[in-house]
C-alpha cells in the first residue's frame, strides 16, 4: 500500500519549511530510515527520512520550493502500483469559467467599436499580449511598430502596468527610434537598449549603431561570480529589508571602563579547575548585566504591536551568532533568572546547536531583547538592525585604550563601546540613554551588580 510522504512540523510555531534538497528522485528505490529530502525552516536545516520501504512513485515539489506543513511532498509504493486517488486535485490556473471569457469578449468588441475612447479600450483589455512578457494594448502595439519602437524599453502606467498609447507617444520624443531592419535585429535580442539617439535620420538608430553598441557592452564585461543567495540568505535579507523599512530605528552609542570586568574574566580563567565554573566570557558578562538592568527599564524589554506595546516581566535574551549559513538568533529564556554560570552554559549549547545546524526552531523565536557582539572582529562603532517586534537592540564593540583623569593625572583605560538601537515609535531617546548608562555602569561596577 502506497505511503505518502508529508512536510512534517518541525516546530511549535513553523507552518511552512523550503526543501532544500532532494536526496532521491522519482524511480528511485528506498529503505525505512533513508534520508528523502532536506528541509530549511528560517534557520535550520532537517533532514526527512522514509517511514517505509519502497519506490518513490511521485515528487510534487522542486528544491527551493516553499511548502506549508502537513502538505504530501511526495509517495512511496510498489513499482507499477495505481496512485491516482492519491494524486493531488490541482486546477489549470489558465482554465477560465465561460461567463468570464465570454464577458472578455464582450468588453473587446463594444471597446472596438468605441475607438475615440482610447483609455477605456486600452485599460479594459487585460489579456492581450504581444509575448508573453510585455502587456500592451492593441494601439499601442500598432503605433509602436509603425513608429519603430522597441516597447521593451517602455514603463507602462496602464492597469497592471499595461504599455498604453501615450506611453509610446511620451517615448518617441524622448527615446530611441529604429530603422525596421535594426528594430527586426534589436527584438530578436533579451536585453533591453539604452540609448536616446542613432546615426539614422531624425536620430533612428540603426544596424550599424547596435553593432557598435554591443561592442562597447562586450568590451565593459566585467570579471565577475554569479553566487545565487541560499535561501536562508533570502529570508535574512527579506527580514532586515522589512525592520528598516516598518520601524523607525534609531542608534546612540557609548563605552565603559572594561578594567573590572577584564579583571574578573582573568580570575576566573585562572581558576577554573577549582570552582567548576564554565568558560564564562566577556559576552557572557555582558548578557548577565543585560539580563538585570532590563528588569529596572522595561520599556525596552518589549514588543511593539501595531498600536500597543507588549511590556514583558521576564527576560527573554536573544543572541546573535554567526554561523556559516548566515546569521541566528537563539533565545536564553528568562535569562534574568539565571546565574551568571548558567548563562554561560546555555549560551554555549544554543550557539553550538547553530552552527552544527541542529537548532530547534521554537528556541530561535520568543526573544524580547537582543544583544550582538561584532567586538572580536574589532568593531569600533556599528549600527545593530532590530528583529521585530522587538523594540530595541544592543550592539557590543571591541575595546580600545581611552584617557581618562584618575587623582590629578591622566591615565590610559581599556574601553568597550556599546550601541543601542531602539524603536522611537516605542521608546523616547532619554529612556534609552538612561538604560544604556545604567549598563554601563554596572558593568564597571559588576562584582557589585554580582552581589546583588
Amino acid at each position: 500500500m502506497a505511503t505518502i510522504v508529508k512536510m512534517p512540523k518541525v516546530g511549535l510555531s513553523e507552518e511552512s519549511a523550503i526543501i532544500s534538497r532532494w536526496h532521491m528522485k522519482k524511480g528511485d528505490v528506498v529503505k525505512k530510515g533513508e534520508t528523502l529530502f532536506t528541509i530549511e525552516t528560517d534557520k535550520s536545516a532537517f533532514d526527512i527520512e522514509a517511514e517505509a520501504d519502497g519506490t518513490i512513485l511521485e515528487i510534487f515539489f522542486d528544491e527551493g520550493d516553499e511548502v506549508r506543513v502537513l502538505t504530501d511532498v511526495c509517495i512511496i509504493g510498489e513499482h507499477g502500483e495505481d496512485i491516482t486517488d492519491l494524486m493531488p486535485k490541482q486546477q489549470d490556473s489558465e482554465e477560465r469559467p465561460e461567463t468570464e471569457e465570454r464577458k472578455d469578449e464582450q468588453l473587446i468588441e463594444t471597446t472596438d467599436n468605441c475607438q475615440d475612447i482610447d483609455v477605456l479600450s486600452e485599460s479594459k483589455q487585460t489579456d492581450i499580449e504581444s509575448d508573453a512578457r510585455i502587456k500592451i494594448s492593441p494601439r499601442a502595439k500598432r503605433l509602436a511598430e509603425k513608429s519603430g519602437i522597441d516597447p521593451r524599453s517602455i514603463v507602462g502606467t496602464g492597469p497592471q502596468g499595461r504599455i498604453i498609447e501615450r506611453n509610446i507617444i511620451n517615448f518617441m520624443e524622448k527615446g530611441p527610434v529604429f530603422t525596421p531592419a535594426a528594430l527586426s535585429e534589436h527584438q530578436e535580442k533579451e536585453e533591453r537598449l539604452y540609448i536616446t539617439s542613432g546615426s539614422g535620420i531624425g536620430g533612428r538608430v540603426t544596424t550599424k549603431d547596435l553593432a557598435q553598441i554591443q561592442s562597447q557592452v562586450e568590451e565593459e564585461i566585467e570579471d565577475f561570480e554569479e553566487v545565487p543567495l541560499s535561501n536562508i540568505r533570502k529570508i535574512i535579507a527579506r527580514n532586515m529589508l522589512e525592520s528598516l523599512a516598518n520601524t523607525a530605528q534609531l542608534t546612540i552609542h557609548t563605552s565603559f571602563d572594561a578594567t573590572e570586568v577584564l579583571s574578573y574574566r582573568e580570575k576566573i580563567k585562572n581558576n577554573r579547575e577549582s570552582s567548576e565554573l564554565n568558560n564564562i566570557t566577556i559576552n557572557d558578562i555582558i548578557l548577565y548585566a543585560v539580563s538585570r538592568t532590563l528588569m529596572k527599564h522595561k520599556s525596552l524589554n518589549a514588543h511593539m504591536l501595531k498600536d500597543k506595546l507588549l511590556i514583558y516581566n521576564d527576560v527573554n535574551l536573544g543572541v546573535a551568532v554567526d554561523t556559516d549559513r548566515g546569521l541566528m538568533v537563539p533565545t536564553v529564556f528568562k535569562a534574568n533568572r539565571m546565574s551568571l554560570n548558567e548563562i554561560s552554559e546555555v549560551v554555549k549549547g544554543l550557539v553550538d546547536d547553530c552552527r552544527r545546524g541542529a537548532i530547534n526552531p521554537d528556541l530561535l523565536k520568543g526573544g524580547t531583547f537582543t544583544v550582538t557582539n561584532l567586538g572580536s572582529l574589532g568593531v569600533e562603532a556599528f549600527t545593530p538592525i532590530l528583529n521585530p517586534p522587538q523594540v530595541a537592540i544592543l550592539g557590543v564593540n571591541s575595546i580600545t585604550y581611552k584617557v581618562k583623569p584618575i587623582d590629578g593625572d591622566f591615565k590610559y583605560y581599556p574601553a568597550m563601546g556599546l550601541s543601542l538601537t531602539f524603536d522611537h515609535r516605542a521608546v523616547d531617546g532619554a529612556p534609552a540613554a538612561r538604560f544604556l548608562k545604567e549598563l554601563a555602569n554596572n558593568l564597571e561596577n559588576f562584582t557589585l551588580l554580582l552581589a546583588k
